[in-house]
């Protein structure tokens, strides 16, 4: 089990609490791409030209997404591996579309009048800050999950789409199937009585990166732009693609890769998909194995709401069994009975005895280019605002974690009464120019 030294942290991440003043400092050169006025928007058959930023792992689901649409064409692919470029460009042509341009820089892409759609696949570290630059420039944005890598990020991911009127989804993609549509209907409709607990599993075997050398940047690779708001370090394989996820400067752990899914699953069937919990807990390690891994492997969080409902997640990285036949997946229990729902199919119990079940998919992308197309908000699935309440759900219980102990959360200031600590990992120190800024 790793947990950090209580005097190291301090002393690396106290002026994390002054990042707001950082986010937003006079020296901050202005965005070259920042638009007075939002551009107009594609009518109902005019084409929506999208860039996919980051093209590696998720990036090809954007792809293909995308591209499938009928009068919805990638035109950009903008990454900072060069060497992923060919093989991609492949993916648009195989779905009937020309070949698109390169980029390596996402500043350029933004400066760019030709594109409507910022589509973002990148770590989650560059997740919030590619979106509040998307929306100056004009441009709507679809991010993968999660939203942000802090607290005070996904808040900034809100103001920046309210200032400048654009369509942000969350990449939350569950909340476009049908199947799971009716599963939360049912939930809200008291089908299983008063929902008063959700369990979140994410019951995924993750084996270990194992220990490599610090070594030299891979040719075609822009490191210092993969890095943006993150310290810089020497470059490290277990740091890079995918391995990411497990280094606290890049990624949030299995509770916030698979795990948001869940996470925002569980906050929608609870009906908390527009409030916070008040106080969150959680215990863990990395089991089993030592390697270069920062984040937990196994990990058990419970957060509470005001009304005393409560939300307990599960990671289990290792050997383990289902539960009602969910690995992945959500279960809730309510007064009258309890709900199973795995993927976009779900079943019930109701007093004993089998209750209502049912099953069906969704387009997430369809669901996104409609709403790009009306410019409404209220079109989307997942709209920007959920995506922040389910990911702070995550970064909650990463707090706590990390800290060793119990938190108090304020839901209306978004920061922990009273707990200097805990008030520091509400951002991070960011690295110029990549600064999330505090006013957007």
């Amino acid at each position: 089990m790793k947990r950090i030294n209580r005097r190291r942290f301090l002393q690396s991440s106290l002026g994390a609490a002054g990042v707001f003043a950082l986010g937003g400092c006079a020296s901050q050169p202005k965005s070259t791409w920042l638009r007075a006025t939002p551009p107009p928007r594609r009518g109902p058959n005019e084409e929506i030209r999208i860039a996919v930023v980051g093209i590696r792992g998720q990036g090809q689901a954007h792809i293909k997404g995308h591209s499938a649409a009928k009068d919805v064409r990638v035109v950009t692919l903008c990454d900072i591996d060069e060497r992923l470029f060919a093989e991609r460009i492949k993916l648009c042509e195989a779905a009937g579309k020309p070949a698109p341009k390169t980029v390596v820089d996402v500043r350029r892409v933004l400066e760019d009048k030709d594109v409507d759609v910022i589509s973002i696949a990148t770590p989650n570290h560059t997740h919030a800050l590619i979106t509040v630059w998307a929306c100056q420039a004009g441009k709507d944005v679809y991010v993968q999950k999660p939203g942000s890598h802090n607290i005070f990020e996904g808040r900034q991911m809100i103001a920046a789409a309210r200032k400048y009127g654009r369509i942000v989804q969350h990449g939350t993609q569950s909340r476009s199937a049908a199947g799971v549509k009716e599963a939360m209907k049912l939930l809200h409709e008291g089908i299983i009585g008063d929902v008063y607990m959700a369990r979140a599993l994410c019951f995924k075997p993750r084996h270990s990166i194992g220990i490599k050398p610090d070594g030299e940047v891979p040719e075609g690779v822009h490191y210092d732009l993969w890095l943006g708001p993150a310290p810089v370090r020497p470059f490290n394989p277990n740091r890079f693609h995918y391995e990411w996820h497990w280094n606290w400067d890049y990624g949030n752990g299995d509770i916030g890769n698979q795990g948001v899914h869940q996470m925002d699953l569980a906050v929608w069937g609870l009906g908390k998909d527009g409030e916070h919990p008040v106080r969150a807990q959680s215990m863990g390690g990395r089991y089993t194995y030592t390697d270069q891994g920062e984040t937990p492997n196994t990990q058990v969080a419970t957060l509470q709401y005001a009304d005393g409902k409560m939300l307990v997640f599960e990671v289990r990285g290792r050997q383990t069994n289902k539960e009602w036949d969910v690995g992945i997946g959500n279960l809730f229990y309510g007064s009258k009975g309890y709900m199973a729902l795995r993927g976009d199919s779900f079943e019930t119990v109701i007093d004993g005895e089998p209750g209502p079940k049912g099953k069906g998919g969704g387009n997430p992308w369809e669901d996104f280019h409609d709403a790009v197309r009306s410019g409404t908000p209220a079109d989307l699935n997942a709209e920007i605002t959920k995506g922040h309440y389910s990911s702070t759900c995550c970064h909650l219980a990463n707090i706590a974690y990390r800290l060793g102990r119990s938190v108090a959360f304020d839901p209306k200031t978004e920061t922990f009464p009273g707990d200097r600590e805990a008030n520091a990992m509400v951002s991070r120190r960011y690295r110029a120019p990549f600064i999330v800024p505090k006013n957007v």
